[in-house]
Formats: structure tokens, C-alpha cells, sequence
């Protein structure tokens, strides 16, 4: 099976998420109040939860549809008070995540909507606590006419205390696993969709590709609704870097990231900006282990600024000593993969779909990039010290990255490589060398960075495939139009 089928039989299985536009202007408010049972950290209770969104009175196959104005209110009973007794002195600043079902008949697809609070919410010392988040959400593309339903399902609430004035201090949060109570009606509301499919003919069923995905054209069940990426995932203002795909290459993928690296040491985050990141796929192999069918990928990411194998530079401030505040420019270049037999560098990026059954499985992607770290434009307390031009880790050392995947009952969270998500995973910096004119600085930088594991938190959104040059993934020039958030 080639790379493109797999990534399709990927797709069609975790209904991937490609970005899309707004169908149509003016529409009609729709809101349902459903019941959840919420796991507490002192047990379950009960939440009351609105639901409001503003839908499109109609739309047509193949044209994104875009709900606006939506909003997710909870009311916590008086009882949960308590459980908030640690992150609620200030306020709490709140980040929704509601899984909605999309169904057209018999055809059935999964988003998540994630909503926040922005600032701060006061907790009341008594009473019912209610808050409301809201955030742009998905679109979602018919395949066929008939009505197109939007169901609520899970629910998770994060509430966290507002960033500690001190660096050293952690925030506290609590989280909120919610489910629907049974026996309620769980439709938000519904939108007409007319015409007539435009999917190409479907793969003859003798073909290999046709037997694998079972499906009707190249990306998924013609029938099947398509979920987007949220309507303000969109490049703006030029902040993120240059990113343009192959689009003579079917195998290969563009897609920004962005992320946090937590300096344990030094107590204190770097956040990295928006870096693109070039991803040939390899082939696709399907193997029967422990009686249950996986599909393995290998392939390959390489950093890309202004066509150098780099993240872009970032400022980075810590405490040297404990006590002297130091910022400097953090310059991270990537130690290319060595080629193989064939003459391709070597995959670093290792994808596990594991199927369970219709609408389940389990995804792992490990990623293990190599890099090395130099420093310069450093300041001491405002103060200019000259480092030198080659101030860096004495080697390269690997950062290793990790995202899984659940998808449950056709409703999927987490990371794959075509959807994007959340990559974890901890690095330990070798000691500097190199740092200095005139005296040696080395001690300096290793003490202060270097020898203790890191936390690393990395977003990828939606990639790119440049050769389909679709355009709700891709811009005119074969740049992703997704661009991610950084998450602490």
C-alpha cells in the first residue's frame, strides 16, 4: 500500500480534520441545556450545561459549513465549591473542550469544539458557580444532501489559577470530565444541505487501495461529513514564517508547530514561535499483531527557516546562580537524519494505528529529532557579555517527542501526523562549549541549563499536502492555512 493510501485509510478512520470557510452568511441561534454527571476531584456531581451557537439556515454539498456565536455556559453546583478551594482565590481562567457528533443519515463524523473563558472568572465563597467559554470552532463539509445534525457528547472543563507572579511557582488546576446524563435529547440543531456530490469515482473494489480504505474516493466515503479546522486558524499579520510544500511530491506534508520548552533547572519557560516543519511520508505496511490488524508509517520531518534546518530564534530568560536574570537568543538547528541505502534520509517519525474495531482504535507517534543549541546576544542583568560566536551544547542531543491517539466509539482525541495535535515528551541538554572571549564561560551556561530533564510541550496543527493543493488546507502558494497555539 502506498504512503498516500495510508494517510487516507488514516483519514477516513479518525475523520481528519481539514480546515474550511464559512458557507454562508446569516443563520438562525440554537442552543440546547443538557444534564452532565462531572467527575470532581471529591466525586461525581451534577453540572448544568447550555449549549448556543448560531447555525446557517441552509448549505450546499462540498461547501464548508461554519457555526458561529457559539458559546458552552456551565453552572456548577454549590457542593464542587470546594474543589476549587486552591485555584479559585484569584479567579479562574477556564478552557472547554465538547466533543459534537456530526451525522447525515447514516454517516457519522466527530469534532471537537474548545472554548475559553479569556479573563479570569471570580468563584463565589457560596451559591451555584456559572461561567461561560466560547472560541471559533470547526467547520464541517457535507458529502451528500439531506439535513446535517450537530450532537453534544463529552465534555471536559480545565480550570487553572492565573499565572503566579513568582517563576517558581506552579499553577494550580482542577479538571472536569463530563458525560451526558441518559435519556436526554442531545441534538443542538440541524442544517439543510442540497446538490449533488463532486467526489471522484471510487477506487475499482479489485484494487488493493480499494479493499484497504473501503472507501469511495481518494479521502474518505463520499457520504462521510468532513471536519475542519476552527474558521480563525488562518495565517495573519505574517506571524508565522514562511512554509511552502512540494505540490510535484504526493508524499509530502507542510505544517507549522509551535510550543513551550520548561527549563526544569531554571524554573522558567521558552516559548518557541511558529517554526514549519516538512514531513515526507513513507510507505505504509499493514501487519496482524496479537490478533489485531496495525498500520505502521515511517517517515521523515525536517525543520525548515528561510531554507535552513532550524526552528526560528527565540529569547529565552532565566535565573543564572539562582538569582541573576540573563535573557539570550536561543538558535536550535537540526542535525539532518543520515541517508539511507536508497539515498533518503532516515525516518524520524515512527506512526502505530492500532485497529480495534469499527470506529476504534489507538494511534502512538514518537518523533526523535536531533539538535544542537547555541546561544548568543546574551545580556546579564541589561548588561551585554560576549559569548562568542560558537557558544553551544558540546553535541547534539535528541529531543523526543510523543502523541497518542483514541479514537472511541468514532469520537477521536489526541495526535496524529495528518490531523495534528499534542507532542510531549522531556530533554536533557548536553554542556555548553565554546562560550566566551577572552574567558571561559562554559561552566557558566552548563551550570545554569545543562544535566537536568526538560519538559517539552509541542502543537502541530493540520499539515498541508501540497500536491492536492486542496484549498482548506492550503494556501494559493502551498502554505498550510493552519497556524497553532502554544499550550503550557
Amino acid at each position: 500500500m502506498t504512503a498516500r493510501s495510508g494517510a487516507v485509510l488514516a483519514a477516513v478512520l479518525m475523520a481528519g480534520m481539514i480546515p474550511g470557510a464559512q458557507a454562508s452568511a446569516g443563520g438562525r441561534d440554537v442552543r440546547i441545556d443538557v444534564k452532565y454527571g462531572c467527575d470532581f476531584p471529591s466525586g461525581a456531581k451534577k453540572v448544568a450545561v447550555r449549549v448556543s451557537a448560531t447555525v446557517p439556515e441552509e448549505a450546499a454539498v462540498d461547501q464548508p459549513v461554519q457555526l458561529s456565536d457559539v458559546s458552552t455556559e456551565l453552572t456548577l453546583p454549590e457542593a464542587g465549591l470546594p474543589d476549587l478551594a486552591d485555584v479559585g482565590t484569584a479567579g479562574v481562567e477556564v478552557e472547554t473542550q465538547l466533543t459534537m457528533g456530526v451525522a447525515q443519515g447514516d454517516h457519522t463524523a466527530s469534532t471537537v469544539w474548545i472554548g475559553t473563558t479569556g479573563d479570569p472568572v471570580a468563584v463565589p465563597d457560596t451559591g451555584e458557580f456559572t461561567f461561560t467559554s466560547s472560541g471559533a470552532v470547526p467547520s464541517v463539509t457535507a458529502g451528500s444532501s439531506g439535513d446535517l445534525t450537530f450532537t453534544a457528547g463529552k465534555l471536559t472543563a480545565l480550570l487553572t489559577s492565573p499565572k503566579p507572579d513568582s517563576a517558581s511557582a506552579e499553577p494550580s488546576a482542577v479538571l472536569l470530565t463530563c458525560t451526558p446524563e441518559p435519556d436526554q435529547d442531545l441534538a443542538l440543531g440541524t442544517v439543510p444541505v442540497a446538490g449533488d456530490p463532486q467526489w471522484p469515482s471510487p477506487e475499482p473494489s479489485g484494487t488493493e487501495e480499494g479493499k484497504a480504505s473501503g472507501s469511495s474516493g481518494p479521502g474518505r466515503d463520499a457520504g462521510t461529513p468532513k471536519v475542519g479546522g476552527p474558521a480563525d486558524s488562518v495565517l495573519q499579520d505574517g506571524k508565522a514564517p514562511r512554509c511552502v510544500g512540494d505540490p510535484e511530491d504526493q508524499f509530502s506534508l507542510n505544517a507549522y508547530v509551535t510550543g513551550y520548552a520548561n527549563v526544569a533547572k531554571l524554573k522558567s519557560a521558552t516559548l518557541f514561535p511558529v517554526a514549519c516543519t516538512q514531513i515526507e511520508q513513507g510507505a505504509t505496511e499493514i501487519k496482524i499483531q496479537d490478533g489485531l490488524v496495525h498500520l505502521f508509517q515511517d517517515s521523515t520531518a525536517t525543520l525548515d527557516y528561510q531554507g535552513k534546518p532550524q526552528l526560528p530564534p527565540a529569547t529565552g530568560t532565566f535565573l543564572t546562580f539562582g538569582f541573576m536574570p540573563t535573557t539570550a537568543t536561543l538558535e536550535m538547528t537540526q542535525i539532518q537524519p543520515a541517508a539511507g541505502p536508497d539515498g533518503k534520509p532516515a525516518p524520524n517519525i515512527h506512526s502505530d494505528l492500532k485497529i480495534l474495531g469499527p470506529g476504534n482504535s489507538e494511534g502512538k507517534t514518537t518523533i526523535e529529532i536531533q539538535l544542537q543549541l547555541r546561544l548568543h546576544d546574551v545580556k546579564v542583568n541589561g548588561v551585554a557579555l560576549d559569548v562568542g560566536a560558537n557558544c553551544r551544547t558540546e553535541r547534539p542531543f535528541t529531543l523526543p517527542l510523543q502523541g497518542d491517539m483514541v479514537l472511541k466509539d468514532g469520537v477521536q482525541t489526541g495526535y496524529t501526523l495528518v490531523t495534528g495535535g499534542v507532542l510531549t515528551g522531556q530533554v536533557t541538554l548536553p554542556p555548553f562549549s565554546g562560550c566566551g572571549v577572552g574567558e571561559d564561560l562554559d561552566d557558566l551556561f552548563t551550570a545554569s541549563i545543562s544535566g537536568v530533564p526538560s519538559a517539552v510541550k509541542q502543537v502541530q496543527a493540520a499539515p498541508c499536502a501540497a500536491a492536492q493543493q486542496s484549498p482548506t488546507v492550503c494556501t494559493q502558494d502551498s502554505q498550510p492555512v493552519q497556524v497553532p497555539k502554544p499550550q503550557r
